[in-house]
């Protein structure tokens, strides 16, 4: 059975989270995914992903993990991800709490998507420059991942270093939750194996926007990838995110279907790009899962 989950953005003027959240468990929904923009830089020559203006919406979105926090607090069984957090714009021992925070008031149901991003601007504003965003992100997963298993946590890199230390609370799961990378490049399958415990690609016809042309040659490499450092495949969450205006002819749903023999256990909707008309794409979206039931 398909696990079916919500992508929106959650703006001032969009559905409040916890309304979103409590509507989507209500509805048969398996999770809700936010993602994430600190801010966007006002002067800016990083081109948008789809080569078109950056949407308003993106200059108002809310803090994921706040957001999804009032989500758990109205719902009991709903997962929460983000999709993605912007790893390389937070320090590693703040993020590392709030991750488990979020993990422990929600009993265990957070699913931490993961990307670089792709504003030079927005991380150079943090400190990080574009050339290095992806050995950041690395470091402090692996620095997170330290600081959820151990009782004294250290880390010593070349962009996160810290001597021995304590640090609470540790996630609910034991090893902290599952860390799912978004998007794809031909360095994924080799990062996904080394310190992330699933995938989270676009589907393709996000290819504008850093979606991925051939999900089924993709997973093949992340097996090979994952084969190399003696991992199985029964360790990796595959999920990917569609939506009726990226859907082939066939509609979506032939193509969710399509997607769940490729091996997605989870398939998550995108909302409407104009968080003012989610309303009614998400109507649509709970009348099609009951065809999955």
């Amino acid at each position: 059975m398909a696990d079916f989950g919500i992508a929106y953005a959650a703006t001032h003027y969009s559905i409040p989270p916890a309304e979103m959240g409590a509507w989507a468990e209500a509805h048969g929904f398996e999770s809700l995914w936010l993602g994430e923009h600190s801010h966007i830089p006002t002067s800016r020559k990083t081109p948008f992903q789809t080569g078109e203006e950056v949407p308003e919406y993106y200059k108002h979105l809310f803090d994921p993990f706040i957001a999804l926090t009032a989500a758990a607090a109205v719902t009991s069984k709903l997962k929460l991800g983000t999709s993605v957090c912007l790893v390389a714009e937070h320090n590693a021992i703040n993020l590392a709490k709030t991750v488990a925070t979020l993990d422990r008031v929600s009993n265990g149901r957070f699913l931490l998507g993961i990307g670089a991003g792709w504003n030079a601007e927005e991380m150079a504003d943090h400190g990080v420059e574009f050339k290095n965003r992806w050995k950041v992100v690395r470091e402090r997963v692996l620095a997170m991942k330290e600081v959820w298993t151990k009782e004294v946590a250290e880390y010593h890199g070349k962009f996160v270093n810290f001597d021995p230390m304590w640090c609470w609370p540790k996630p609910q799961r034991a090893g902290g939750p599952p860390v799912l990378m978004g998007g794809w490049s031909k360095s994924a399958p080799r990062r996904i194996a080394e310190y992330c415990n699933g995938w989270l690609p676009l589907d393709v016809g996000y290819t504008g926007g850093g979606g991925c042309a051939d999900l089924a040659g993709a997973i093949e490499a992340i097996k090979t990838a994952a084969a190399a450092r003696g991992r199985s495949m029964d360790e990796f969450e595959f999920t990917v995110l569609t939506g009726y205006e990226v859907a082939p002819a066939g509609g979506l749903e032939a193509r969710i279907r399509e997607l769940l023999k490729l091996g997605f256990k989870r398939v998550v909707f995108m909302g409407a790009a104009d968080p003012r008309e989610q309303r009614e794409v998400l109507d649509r979206y709970a009348a099609l899962i009951r065809k999955f039931v």
